[in-house]
């Protein structure tokens, strides 16, 4: 157990407790996962989960299929790129979401409160210094103004803009990291795809007027959207899903005051909005069988030390090296094993690796959320198992 845990267990008796079939039921509603939303709701099912993991746009629309009811390949796509209705960039970690443009406006200040990139650690790792950091955000703010680029073609305007080849080939190199600060910043966002090629543009072109939000009140209030996904959290969780160190996390969780609340799960100290505690001991174990993608969000944030969700002895399976996370299958909001799928011809391959024993009913649940998502990717599949 952490430091940081057994501090908390040590501070203050719980407001509230929990076992984990609560807290697993409590999730799996918070995803959508065991009740999907209409399919004009599909809004709301991004922003309660505090967006899409986008790093693989595929696994992104798999993420909103098992959330959202009659969902049609193609929705997520118009939603982006014809309704403008969400919005990609680079967000928690530095890392791709998508997140609704109507809260476009909250994410991005409380992103602009990350720092990271000013301090000389970074400088020295990606060789740009502080005032070249802040050439680069000018120049990138002014090339891409009213109109989209390539990355090359934004490469090309930055050297053009601050005279210096090597500022210009920085925007070329290593996952886009040079242009998170812009994001970070507001000045940038995703664009459709030039002649195959990802594209940017400035957020404010792209999406109209953008609602100004007080930086300490959007980090207040995404850290209250995050607990009403993810709780009961423990301030590790938190920090890792911001980034913040366990001291930053535990201040961000003071300052929402009364609205937030401890709550012991089996041993385990976490956090979660004061008003979900009612609805939380009300339940009783979720019902669902769903087969998630690589990078789900209900995967991607899962606390790490909840043997609620996942044994110990299995977490190498899901977790990979380099921050591969693997699709998995979640049976009332346990993951009990991976999956994967490959197309044939005329057909689906989906592979299912067991963590335990399933039984013939299992399976069969198994087999019928597969069928459906072989309808949804236009196709007819088969389950073998592993």
């Amino acid at each position: 157990m952490a430091a940081s845990q057994r501090s908390q267990r040590k501070a203050a008796k719980p407001d509230a407790t929990l076992d984990w079939g609560q807290v697993r039921a409590f999730r799996v509603r918070s995803h959508r996962l065991d009740r999907p939303v209409p399919r004009d709701a599909m809004l709301d099912a991004v922003g309660g989960i505090c967006g899409l993991h986008a790093q693989i746009m595929s696994s992104a629309e798999l993420g909103l299929f098992n959330r959202v009811q009659e969902l049609a390949s193609g929705d997520l796509s118009e939603a982006l790129w014809v309704k403008r209705s969400l919005v990609k960039t680079w967000a928690m970690r530095g890392t791709l979401h998508i997140l609704p443009a109507r809260e476009y406006g909250l994410w991005q200040a409380a992103l602009a409160t990350y720092r990271h990139y000013l301090k000389p650690a970074w400088s020295r790792y990606f060789g740009v210094n502080p005032a070249e950091v802040q050439q680069l955000l000018s120049a990138i703010a002014e090339g891409i103004d009213k109109r989209a680029l390539t990355r090359e073609e934004l490469a090309s305007e930055v050297a053009r803009r601050t005279g210096s080849q090597v500022l210009g080939e920085k925007l070329r190199e290593s996952w886009g990291s040079v242009l998170k600060p812009a994001a970070f910043q507001g000045l940038i966002c995703y664009a459709p795809e030039k002649n195959g090629k990802v594209s940017f543009t400035s957020p404010r072109a792209w999406l109209g007027q953008i609602e100004v939000t007080d930086p300490e009140h959007a980090l207040q209030e995404v850290t209250k959207r995050y607990l009403a996904a993810y709780g009961p959290a423990t301030l590790d969780d938190l920090s890792r899903w911001w980034g913040w160190t366990p001291a930053q996390a535990r201040a961000r969780i003071a300052s929402l005051g009364s609205t937030a609340a401890s709550v012991d799960i089996e041993g385990t100290v976490g956090w979660m909005l004061r008003a979900d505690i009612e609805a939380a001991t009300q339940m009783r174990d979720a019902k669902c069988i769903r087969l998630l993608p690589r990078f789900d969000q209900y995967t991607v944030n899962m606390p790490r030390s909840s043997l609620g969700i996942i044994e110990d002895q299995f977490k190498k399976q899901v977790y990979r090296p380099q921050g591969w996370i693997y699709p998995v299958v979640l049976v009332d909001g346990r993951i009990t094993g991976t999956w994967n799928f490959e197309r044939k011809t005329g057909w689906l391959d989906i592979s299912i690796q067991p963590f335990e024993h399933f039984t013939s009913t299992l399976k069969r649940g198994i087999e019928t959320e597969a069928a459906r998502l072989g309808k949804f990717l236009g196709t007819t599949a088969v389950c073998s198992w592993q």
